[in-house]
């Protein structure tokens, strides 16, 4: 089994904010980051696979980019997550729940290969990984 990383990157912006808390509450919790801010995100994606017999590759790398730009880069590259992405009108749109946004969109996207493991970068000392555990 081999396990191809891809690395791309999109900018947006959010708020972490929770509609049924106070303004008060919200900062006491999320601090500055409740206040509409912006990101410029690091995405790896990991596929797991065997190399093709003859190409030797898990998947062509041209084919991986159209479809991580496809299904997250182009539903995410700079826009406001809170207010143009539908899972984040209702959900606070953390790094760890935008991992788990980009994996729904990547499970069982590439043929001949399964997904391992998403990671976004936040910024230079914050990233989370998700696994599709518990799916």
């Amino acid at each position: 089994m081999i396990y191809l990383t891809r690395k791309m990157h999109f900018s947006a912006a959010h708020r972490l904010y929770v509609d049924s808390l106070s303004p008060e509450e919200n900062r006491k919790i999320f601090g500055e980051c409740s206040n509409l801010h912006g990101h410029n995100y690091e995405l790896e994606v990991t596929f797991a696979g065997e190399p093709d017999k003859t190409t030797g590759m898990v998947i062509h790398l041209s084919e991986l980019d159209a479809i991580v730009k496809e299904r997250v880069i182009d539903q995410l590259d700079h826009k406001n997550l809170d207010e143009d992405v539908d899972v984040f009108k209702t959900e606070v749109s953390t790094v760890e729940m935008l991992a788990k946004y980009v994996w729904d969109r990547l499970e069982n996207s590439v043929p001949g290969a399964r997904l391992h493991r998403v990671r976004i970068w936040e910024d230079d000392a914050s990233f989370a990984d998700f696994y599709g555990e518990g799916r």
